[in-house]
């Protein structure tokens, strides 16, 4: 195989572009930061990176923009540093297959939103070349709000095809753009003229046949979830979708639904195979490595989030869920023997905890420790009390992982009912609050309408403390439950 020669950038087209750090370019920069268009530039430019990979375009261009826009990641990108790095945006993609694939305009929208933004995408052929000016006078006159575009290079007279990367000023007197190529290796940024740039926008994506365009990237206004954050990564939330949206509605008009827990435990039984895997993507738990920060405005976050987790346990609907839960797992297990009962709830708070360190569920549906072996036992901790640790490990797919973990917080069957500090959500919070984010309409096709009444007076949000409304109305801002938890409908 002859081997392919190296490469040390390439000679940019000039024209149509114009090198930023030539005379014209300098001046062009001046100009404009004299007009008020650029703003943005300075935040852009202080998280500035190039891509690692050459197809990893979208992701750098993300990267770029949601830390100059100063959005927590809310875990750990290395050491004790939250930072938002290309190895971190694989939550609507895996990064190998972006790697060897790229990545769609579709995808990055979607990483935005899933990453904590407020996206709003645009193809090229649904608006016009003044609406992309008016957008772009905004984002750069304000350092709130950054654009990236989605392009074609043949139209730049730049080798190579489809590209991402973030556009840092605009020049309102020679109408030209500035591109912050996050190819460094190849091209330096660069002002070109922006109705070029259009035509560059208005091209097709062969791999999806859809035509490119911009996205608009800023920061919610509203303050993000205390306990979980939205994301795409696994399938499951196709089928959760339409379990909520098709499937539990249909449930619900059956004749048979006596009282409240009958229709939560037909909701809990009906509940997809994979409904673990929409646990651990779509709603993710808080890591437990925020437990050690010793930064006060970082234990003021974990107490909110304590705090949540508290009211959410204090409400009438978790303590049934609870219930219901526990009789299913004891079904599942289908033992009696306090001796094994007190080694399957050992077998499930270490599994949960070994899973929530490694980022992963030990069980396929979240419920049920069927396939993790665990050798350990308990420790009393300080006398003993509410301080007992679980401590052992647990084997899984060949790996052994140590874990030391308060049972009490963890398993669905031993949740806090008292007086101890909670740190770590379970899937009854999970399901909790899920059932108070769904639609209203979601509980119409209940046919008894005492029981109608009755059932929505328990998932209404009407009279939760404020810190737990305004969690659940970060799942659910007054839209369908299918756009909740399916991002990626927004932006195909």
């Amino acid at each position: 195989m002859a081997t392919v020669p190296s490469l040390y950038r390439r000679v940019l087209p000039s024209p149509p572009a114009v090198d930023f750090t030539s005379p014209d370019g300098k001046r062009l920069f001046a100009e404009a930061l004299e007009g008020g268009t650029m703003e943005g530039f300075f935040s852009l430019a202080s998280c500035f990176q190039t891509q690692s990979e050459p197809a990893f375009c979208g992701l750098a261009s993300l990267a770029v923009v949601l830390n100059a826009l100063a959005i927590d990641p809310g875990r750990r990108w290395k050491g004790p540093w939250r930072w938002f790095d290309e190895s971190m945006l694989d939550c609507c993609k895996p990064l190998d297959k972006v790697k060897a694939q790229g990545i769609t305009f579709g995808k990055v929208a979607c990483l935005a939103h899933c990453s904590g933004a407020d996206v709003q995408p645009f193809r090229a052929n649904q608006i016009t070349v003044d609406d992309l000016r008016r957008h772009l006078i905004r984002c750069t006159s304000c350092r709130d709000c950054h654009l990236i575009a989605s392009y074609h290079r043949k139209p730049l007279k730049q080798t190579g095809t489809g590209h991402f990367s973030p556009i840092g000023g605009y020049h309102a007197g020679q109408d030209m753009a500035l591109i912050l190529d996050v190819a460094c290796f190849k091209y330096p940024p660069h002002w070109v003229p922006l109705p070029l740039l259009w035509e560059a926008m208005n091209t097709i994506d062969e791999s999806t046949r859809l035509v490119r365009g911009f996205m608009l990237i800023s920061r919610h206004n509203a303050a993000p979830s205390a306990l979980y954050t939205v994301s795409c990564r696994d399938e499951s939330w196709k089928s959760m979708a339409k379990y909520c949206v098709e499937d539990l509605p249909d449930l619900l008009k059956a004749e048979s639904l006596g009282n409240v827990r009958t229709i939560l435990s037909r909701f809990i039984d009906s509940l997809p195979a994979n409904a673990g895997s929409f646990i651990k993507w779509v709603v993710k738990v808080r890591r437990k490595e925020d437990e050690g920060s010793c930064l006060s405005k970082e234990k003021e976050r974990l107490s909110v989030k304590e705090n949540v987790l508290q009211q959410v346990r204090d409400t009438k609907l978790f303590m049934i869920v609870h219930d219901l839960q526990c009789a299913h797992i004891q079904c599942c297990n289908g033992s009696s023997s306090s001796e094994d009962s007190v080694t399957r709830i050992v077998a499930s708070v270490c599994s949960q905890g070994a899973a929530m360190l490694s980022g992963k569920l030990a069980s396929s549906d979240g419920f049920c420790c069927r396939e993790t072996r665990f050798k350990g036992k308990g420790v009393q901790a300080n006398g003993g009390g509410p301080n007992t640790v679980i401590s052992g490990s647990v084997v899984s797919e060949g790996n052994e992982q140590g874990v030391d973990m308060p049972p009490l917080s963890m398993s669905p069957c031993n949740s806090n009912m008292g007086n101890e500090i909670i740190k770590y959500p379970s899937s009854t919070d999970v399901l909790t609050v899920l059932l108070l984010a769904l639609h209203p309409s979601t509980w119409f096709s209940i046919m008894d309408e005492k029981l109608k009444g009755e059932f929505q007076t328990l998932v209404s949000t009407d009279n939760l403390p404020d810190v737990l409304k305004q969690e659940v109305c970060y799942h659910n801002p007054s839209m369908p439950i299918c756009l909740l938890l399916c991002p990626i409908k927004m932006f195909s």
